[in-house]
C-alpha cells in the first residue's frame, strides 16, 4: 500500500495525497487570512470535505474560488450544505458511515464539537481515514478514544473552548503512534514553536511521535 501524504496549509486546512488524488480538508478564513495561503495553492484538488460550518473551517469565497479553479467534488454534512447552497454550490453529504473517495476510504463519524460561550453546537463531521488517521476536529468525546493506538491522530493543539490539560488528556487516552497538531492558525510562531516544545516533551514520555507542522506547506508521510 502506497504513504499518505499530508500537507498542512495553517490551522486545520489539510491536503492529503495518495495514488495521485488529493483530498482537502477544512480551506477556512484562518488558513487565507495573511495571503500565505491562496486558492490558487488548491487548483488541482480532486475532493473536498468540509467538517462544519464555523468560519476557520469554512470560507465560502475561497471555496468557491478552489471549486473554480479545480472542478474538485465537495463533500459534507446536512448543516453546511444548507448553507452553502444559498451560495449556488454544489456538495454531496457525507454524515456517517463508510465512503470511498478515489483511494480514500472514510469512515464518516458524528461528533461534538466543545463546548462554545455564547454560540451554538454545529452538525461536525469526523472523520476515520484509511483505518490509519484519526481526526476528530473540534471534538474530544469520550468516544473518539476508542481508536486506541490508531496511526495518526489530528490534534487541536489551542483554542478558545480548551486547554493544554484537556488536550493531553484527550490524546493520552487515544494513545496514537503519531500526532499532527492543528487549530493553531490564529497564534504567532514563535508562541507555536514554544506550545510544541512542551507538547512533544509531553508525548515523548509515552513513545507518541509529536510533529511540528505549523508553516504553509509543511507535511508528513504516513
Amino acid at each position: 500500500m502506497n504513504n499518505i501524504k499530508i500537507t498542512k496549509y495553517l490551522h486545520s486546512c489539510l491536503v492529503f495525497e495518495l495514488d495521485r488524488h488529493k483530498l482537502l480538508f477544512d480551506p477556512g478564513k484562518f488558513s487565507f487570512a495573511e495571503g500565505r495561503v491562496t486558492p490558487q495553492m488548491f487548483a488541482d484538488v480532486n475532493s473536498i470535505i468540509i467538517t462544519h460550518i464555523h468560519p476557520d473551517h469554512l470560507d465560502i469565497e475561497n471555496l468557491k474560488a478552489i471549486l473554480a479553479l479545480s472542478d474538485a467534488t465537495l463533500y459534507t454534512n446536512a448543516e453546511v450544505g444548507a448553507a452553502i447552497q444559498k451560495e449556488g454550490i454544489q456538495f454531496k453529504v457525507i454524515e456517517k458511515g463508510v465512503y470511498h473517495i478515489g483511494p480514500f476510504k472514510l469512515e464518516a463519524i458524528p461528533v461534538q464539537h466543545e463546548p462554545l460561550l455564547d454560540n451554538p453546537i454545529p452538525q461536525m463531521t469526523g472523520f476515520i481515514i484509511n483505518d490509519k488517521v484519526l481526526h476528530p476536529v473540534d471534538s474530544m468525546e469520550a468516544k473518539l478514544t476508542g481508536y486506541k493506538n490508531i496511526d495518526l491522530l489530528l490534534m487541536v493543539t489551542m483554542a478558545p473552548f480548551t486547554n493544554e490539560l484537556r488536550i493531553a488528556a484527550f490524546a493520552d487516552a487515544v494513545n496514537p503512534k503519531q500526532i499532527l497538531p492543528v487549530h493553531d492558525g490564529y497564534a504567532k510562531d514563535f508562541f507555536i514553536e514554544q506550545r510544541y516544545d512542551n507538547y512533544s516533551t509531553h508525548f515523548k514520555k509515552a513513545g507518541i511521535q509529536f510533529h511540528k507542522v505549523y508553516r504553509v506547506g509543511d507535511s508528513v508521510i504516513l
